[in-house]
């Protein structure tokens, strides 16, 4: 196994203030770095100009969420305009969706590790090259919880993988690579403050387990195989929720392993569209399942106000 310290040494700074650490030596001897799947590019884009002032980064699964959340974080910083459209900064391709109000950007990341790990290479670049300091980031996004009420939120201790180990592997030329899934500790405290003076709905802090697919991954009986029984999934469940797993979803220990390996303070807030003790299927109305998933911008748009209000 070969350990994630030891895989490439950081590459020096642009300058003191950058506190994004790429884990990439190569990437100091480019003339120009595309980031593809944003359609931009070290010699198109003036990257420092654009985004130089982020602070908060917040991604999601939809694009359409994450535009709904750029117009909530504008109406609450005060920063909406009668008439105003927030432009798609990656609109030059259909992968992904960017969004940037004032400090924060708001950007989609599709549906599960590949999909995620794909944008976060290219943001973390783009805030590397930006040369951004002290910057958050925070995935808001959906969950299917255990032993909760539908509608609850959760905020990630640690994500963990389906042996419910705090720790992300991926093969690399053929070798594995281990990665911790330790996210930021005073982060999620300070969210889970934020979340008792908001107090609109239930909110708890667990572990998050993180599969890689939403059917078998996840236990369910539903999908287009299954092998195991009823039974055999309740126990699995059970022994989730007793080892600290509060939801579970498709992304958070990547998303943790590659922020906290880059210096990037991070946390997941997702809300639960069901419990996994009682069914499988999501079948919730429509209504009910678009609040529920505006409970974690409403927590994450508390946070970012009242940090910039004492900032």
């Amino acid at each position: 196994m070969a350990a994630a310290g030891a895989e490439t040494k950081e590459t020096e700074n642009h300058k003191n203030d950058c506190s994004i650490q790429l884990l990439n030596p190569h990437i100091a001897t480019m003339k120009d770095d595309v980031l593809y799947h944003f359609n931009l590019s070290t010699s198109t884009h003036d990257f420092p100009a654009m985004f130089g002032d982020v602070k908060f980064v917040c991604v999601g699964g939809s694009p359409s969420r994450m535009k709904a959340f750029a117009s909530y974080v504008a109406r609450e910083l005060d920063l909406e305009r009668p008439g105003m459209d927030h432009v798609n900064i990656c609109a030059g391709t259909d992968r992904y969706a960017m969004y940037k109000v004032g400090p924060v950007l708001s950007v989609s990341h599709g549906m599960g590790i590949p999909s995620i790990a794909i944008m976060l290479h290219e943001l973390i670049k783009l805030l590397y090259h930006a040369r951004c300091s002290n910057v958050t980031v925070i995935r808001i996004g959906t969950s299917g919880g255990i032993g909760l009420e539908p509608g609850s939120v959760v905020i990630t201790r640690q994500a963990v993988d389906a042996c419910f180990k705090p720790e992300f592997e991926q093969i690399v030329l053929g070798k594995r690579v281990v990665r911790s899934t330790h996210l930021d500790d005073q982060l999620a405290q300070e969210l889970m403050q934020c979340s008792k003076e908001l107090d609109e709905f239930p909110i708890v802090m667990g572990n998050t387990m993180c599969t890689l697919d939403f059917y078998e991954g996840q236990g369910r009986l539903d999908g287009a195989f299954c092998t195991y029984t009823e039974k055999e999934k309740q126990e699995y469940l059970k022994t989730a929720y007793a080892a600290g797993i509060r939801n579970i979803e498709m992304e958070s220990s990547v998303f943790a392993a590659m922020c906290g390996a880059c210096g990037l303070r991070a946390a997941v807030v997702c809300v639960t569209l069901l419990n996994r003790l009682d069914g499988d299927q999501i079948d919730s109305p429509h209504g009910v399942l678009v609040e529920y998933q505006q409970r974690p911008q409403r927590l994450v748009g508390y946070f970012i106000k009242k940090f910039l209000k004492k900032n």
